[in-house]
Parts: structure tokens; sequence; C-alpha cells
């Protein structure tokens, strides 16, 4: 049996995704078989897909997508059957994902509520994840002032929420336009700044949290827009590997006591992570968040979609679907 799936021809842009037919995936001890309804796609799979981490093992002919939402149809070994015929979000790993079939840990699989619509599961699912551990990472408190640079994407729309469901007393963005700005005022930013973090004059001198999704040759900048005491939390390089010498930025401001982390849930153990994706499907039935999909697009179309990313066209998601009609 063969199924659809876009795989990694040539590193380098989006010309190098191709759909192609293979082998139907089986599902190995602990594992479990998911039908795919919808499939994120990340920016972890744009920097895959660039040949950035091919020296981590990633190889020509891969599959990318890592989040999935669909039905069990199979499990593996040591895995209870009662999961057949469930509706769920998993985490299918470093790829995987972009085809009609993906294989998952079953330790990553987590119910959706009924009613939940597979896309806005891989819409809030890693991007909240990575969002509300990387706030409390950054040890964020209620009446703290946040910032979260690149703000537009996944990650950075649920840190805009979750910092102001949280009780930030600000909430700045930086973005790339006023329309953007906009669209992230109505999820609970209070400043909007341009990418390089100027904005209005009542925006805040500095801030205890910076969120940074962005990385890149500009993070040491940003040092600067720490309050005394403030925290800096990496949670994606998206723009690149800032420079190597970019601790000197907080050097230079030795008596401010500023902090530098990078964090990823790989660190947080899968209950933790089951635990807080639930609880936030949970609040989106409640419409305390909100997933924000730019465009649903046929899994034959992700090189138009890796193609948008690359253009900096995407506010929110992109989700990829087989041609199987989702189910509610």
């Amino acid at each position: 049996m063969t199924l659809r799936a876009v795989t990694i021809q040539a590193f380098g842009g989006p010309e190098g995704l191709a759909v192609v037919d293979l082998a139907a995936p089986a599902p190995a001890g602990g594992q479990a078989l998911i039908a795919t309804e919808a499939i994120g796609v990340g920016g972890v799979d744009a920097v895959i897909l660039s040949g950035a981490l091919a020296a981590y093992g990633f190889k020509e002919g891969h599959v990318p997508g890592g989040e999935v939402a669909g039905t069990v149809t199979a499990v593996g070994d040591g895995v209870d059957r009662s999961w057949i015929g469930q509706r769920v979000w998993a985490f299918a790993g470093t790829g995987g994902g972009y085809a009609e079939q993906a294989v998952a840990p079953a330790q990553t699989l987590i119910p959706l509520p009924a009613g939940m619509l597979a896309a806005d599961a891989v819409t809030l699912g890693s991007s909240g994840a990575v969002a509300h551990f990387g706030l409390r990472h950054a040890r964020f408190a209620p009446g703290e002032s946040v910032l979260v640079r690149g703000a537009a994407g996944g990650i950075g729309i649920m840190a805009v929420q979750l910092a102001a469901r949280g009780g930030a007393s600000a909430v700045a963005v930086t973005t790339s336009s006023a329309e953007r700005g906009d669209r992230l005022r109505e999820l609970g930013a209070t400043h909007v700044l341009d990418r390089a973090g100027a904005g209005p004059q009542d925006a805040p001198d500095g801030y205890d949290v910076i969120i940074d999704v962005v990385a890149g040759p500009e993070m040491p900048s940003f040092f600067a827009r720490l309050s005394p005491g403030g925290r800096m939390v990496a949670v994606g390089v998206i723009g690149g590997y800032p420079p190597a010498d970019f601790a000197m930025e907080m050097f230079t401001a030795f008596q401010k006591s500023m902090s530098f982390a990078t964090f990823s849930t790989d660190t947080v153990p899968a209950p933790g992570r089951r635990a807080a994706i639930a609880a936030l499907f949970a609040a989106a039935g409640r419409g305390e968040v909100r997933s924000v999909i730019h465009e649903q697009l046929p899994l034959e179309q992700a090189m138009l979609a890796h193609q948008k990313i690359e253009a900096g066209e995407v506010f929110g998601r992109i989700v990829l679907t087989p041609a199987r009609p989702p189910r509610a």
C-alpha cells in the first residue's frame, strides 16, 4: 500500500520539495499510526529544508512535518488499542508529518475535544506549548512587561495571547506592518514596534521579559531593551544564529543583572507537554485563546506553503490538508 507524501529532494528553497508515492508506514512498538486531517507547517520545517541542519543527520528524501492531527488507525506493540478510532493531536518528531499517514510516539497523543477542528489543533499545539513554557522559563509573573520579538508567527501569536491572559502590564510586539500590528492588538498586544524595536513614545522604556522567536544578527541590540533584572529567552532562530560575541552586549550593561537563555520543549517531560497542550485546547474551547490560521492548502501545495513563508507573507500558521475532507 502506498500514500502521498512530500519529500525534500534537494536542500535549499521550496523548489526542493516534491510530492511522491511512498510505502505506507507501520507503527513500531510504542507508536501510533494516524490518518492525517491536518499538518502544521512550522519554522523548523523551513530550517530543515534550507539545509542548515544537514549536519544533524537530515538527508535528501526526508519527509518534513512534526505536528499532525487526525484519526488513529493502528498502534504498535505496547500501546493501548483503545486509541484506535480516536481523533488526536500528535507530535511526530523531526519529520514524517507531510503525508496522508504519519507515525508518532503514543506518549505524544492528545485526544481532540469534541468539535475541535484538526487545523485548529495543529495551530495551537506545539506553538502554544513553546509559548507557555517559554514564558515559564523566563519566570514571567503577573504585572510584568513583555516584549515578543517576531510576533506574527505561530509561537509569537500564542506568546502574545498567553502573556496578556497571564496579567502582563504591557505586551509589546515587533512586526513588519501596521496591519499586522492591528491584528496583534486584537490578540492582546498593547504596543506595536517595528522590527528594530522602535515604536510609539508611550511604549515602555524596558521590559521584564523578552520572548525572542527570531534570534539572528540583530538579537544583541534587544538586550538594551531589558529592564534591570530582565530576562530574554530565545525560543526560535528563524532569523539565523546571533553573532558569536552576542553576549558582550550583556557584559557592557553588567550592572543591570540581565539574563539570557534558550528554550526548547525537548527539555519538558512528555506528561508536562501533554497537560499544557490539553489545557490550551480546553482554553480555546472556552474562547480564551484563538488559533490563527493564515491559510489551509492541499498537501500537494507544500511548495507554495514554503514559498509564502520564505516571502514573509504568513501571519499565523499555514496548515496542509490531505484530499480527504476534515471532520469536526
